[in-house]
């Protein structure tokens, strides 16, 4: 109990957006990705995802949870719907899905509400990513369902403090999708083994190191100077405690920015790449459509979804 705290208390969680979308056709999205965490509640209709060749359906009243990093194949709404190929959202994507300021059970169309959040340890580490967490829906958990639907309530609204009260049930909606996972054993990995990241501050000050030096040199040589430990060492060390090498990891932070700056920015691929560290732009093409299995251009493209 007292290590669940202790990462509880180590996540920085932050609030993203929130919204209602219609279902005007049902689509497919081939490969669906996201870096921040996004919760989706359906209001009416379905929405099926598939995922290691297993296919799921979330229907009216629940929710589901999709981790920041599982790509997986999705489908909103009922019946035949539209494929999206090319793993991108197609440029028409306003004549399938559209934003709407009410949900209802009672509409002619099929609808859902989404929530976006991120949740780092120490402001760095993707956590659900970490433990390897795959999508799930919950289910039959009332107290769960209406702090999601406070978030979209105070969301719609320009009351006094509504940022704040949001903000605080991201908080709780986090802390209670922890307490969901640990009661239905749904950690592929437990989470208590990230008490080791409490033990050794040296990795903390890599954690933090490489978050605000993207753009530098972040050899290993230069990871053994921020840690304090040889050059021959700091790859081990840092692979015991996490699980995977600092080379692996730095490039995922870069590629989780680079998605951030497609999402949020005009910037043009080649300009991303160099702010990114990355001297050769097709280089970064490359290693990003071998991480994400699409594009930095497509990606963009299907960022508008999360627009609406």
């Amino acid at each position: 109990m007292k290590d669940h705290n202790k990462i509880i208390e180590s996540l920085d969680i932050k609030f993203i957006k929130a919204r209602h979308i219609k279902v005007l056709q049902p689509l497919t999205i081939e490969h669906f990705y996201g870096v921040e965490n996004i919760l989706i509640i359906v209001n009416k209709g379905q929405i099926c995802y598939t995922q290691d060749q297993s296919e799921h359906t979330t229907v009216a009243g629940e929710i589901l949870f999709i981790p920041g990093g599982s790509p997986i194949k999705i489908t909103y709404g009922t019946g035949d719907s539209i494929n999206s190929h090319n793993t991108a959202i197609p440029d028409d994507h306003w004549n399938y899905l559209q934003a709407t300021q009410e949900t209802s059970c009672e509409t002619d169309f099929d609808n859902f509400s989404y929530v976006t959040f991120d949740a780092k340890i120490f402001g760095s580490v993707n956590f659900f990513t970490s433990l390897s967490i795959p999508p799930f829906v919950v289910r039959g958990d009332k107290h769960f369902t209406d702090i999601f639907k406070r978030i979209l309530v105070e969301n719609s609204t320009t009351t006094i403090g509504s940022s704040r009260v949001i903000q605080s049930s991201v908080e709780q909606l986090v802390v209670e999708m922890i307490r969901y996972m640990l009661r239905n054993n749904l950690f592929l990995e437990k989470p208590v083994i990230h008490n080791r990241y409490f033990k050794d501050k040296r990795l903390i000050k890599i954690f933090d190191y490489v978050n605000k030096n993207l753009k530098g040199n972040l050899s290993n040589r230069t990871l053994a100077k921020v840690a304090q430990v040889s050059e021959d060492y700091v790859g081990q060390y840092f692979k015991m405690l996490t699980g995977i090498n600092p080379q692996d990891y730095i490039e995922y932070q870069r590629m989780e920015f680079a998605v951030k700056l497609l999402r949020t920015t005009k910037k043009s691929v080649q300009d991303i790449s160099k702010e990114i560290g990355f001297k050769d732009t097709a280089y970064f093409c490359r290693r990003f459509k071998m991480m994400f299995g699409i594009s930095a251009s497509k990606m963009r493209k299907r960022e508008i979804l999360m627009s609406i």
